[in-house]
């Protein structure tokens, strides 16, 4: 099974390492579209254009699976990606729903997100549709943060402190009672931690990375064991990709060995 990985940029790159871990026999390609990042600033029309392109690279490539891990994108753009090849297609909204539904007792989640999929109110949308309530956050200075390196930097404990006070005050003022908080970027499991050190024991952490790998996994009738050295795993971006190589080794938690650039148009 080869499976391709698509995302904006480096975030992705948890999912990655939370697949690898969990379908060992499997190859794998990546492709991060630095060149046209980021997404939450294009409308749903561009974004629609980019990750249509995006993923029919990765299926040129071989891609039997496509997991799209980037948020904006599965939450703008999943039905014309669909649309657009013949594989199978997964996104992180929908995963992180799945997890949702399955973790929460009282039916109310939070989620923590950027700006932009927080406007979308994709998690909302997907998460209404299992019959849960949903209170979503803007969190714009995590991503930043995260690229920075400082996962454990005090500025970046006292934000997260702030985040998660003003999401708690607002989730008593709604009269909500979570037990659930979806982490709605794949930058966040970096920091998820710093982040369950921070909330209520009561709340229940649900990493989207892992819990997308964790459902790839049972789709594919995969999983178990160590990660497989053998496994093949190819790297593409569409601008810088010696960034991409020092940057993403971070997210992935071992070297990137090489990177290919590919070019996709505007």
């Amino acid at each position: 099974m080869n499976i391709g990985v698509f995302d904006s940029g480096f975030g992705g790159l948890t999912v990655l390492r939370a697949l690898l871990e969990h379908i060992p026999g499997a190859d794998f390609c990546y492709l991060g579209d630095t060149a046209r990042l980021p997404y939450g600033a294009k409308s749903r029309q561009t974004v629609a254009r980019y990750a249509t392109s995006s993923a029919r690279f990765l299926v040129e490539e071989g891609a039997e699976y496509l997991v799209i891990a980037c948020n904006t994108a599965s939450a703008l753009a999943l039905d014309d990606i669909r649309a657009a090849v013949s594989v199978p297609v997964l996104g992180v909204v929908e995963t992180g729903a799945n997890a949702a539904r399955a973790s929460s007792a009282t039916g109310d989640v939070l989620v923590i997100a950027t700006a932009a999929t927080v406007e979308s109110h994709a998690y909302a949308a997907a998460c209404a549709e299992r019959g849960l309530r949903v209170l979503e956050k803007a969190c714009p200075l995590l991503v930043p943060l995260v690229e920075e390196g400082w996962i454990d930097r005090p500025v970046t404990a006292e934000v997260l402190r702030i985040y998660m006070t003003e999401l708690m005050e607002q989730a008593q003022a709604a009269r909500f009672t979570p037990d659930t908080l979806v982490l709605g970027c794949t930058h966040y499991p970096l920091l998820r931690a710093q982040i369950e050190r921070t909330v209520p024991r009561s709340l229940r952490v649900i990493d989207s990375a892992e819990v997308t790998a964790e459902q790839v996994a049972q789709v594919l009738g995969a999983g178990g064991g160590a990660a497989n050295p053998g496994s093949r795993v190819r790297f593409f971006a569409t601008d810088s990709v010696a960034k991409f190589a020092a940057l993403g080794s971070r997210f992935l938690g071992r070297t990137i060995p090489r990177v290919d650039l590919v070019d996709l148009g505007g």
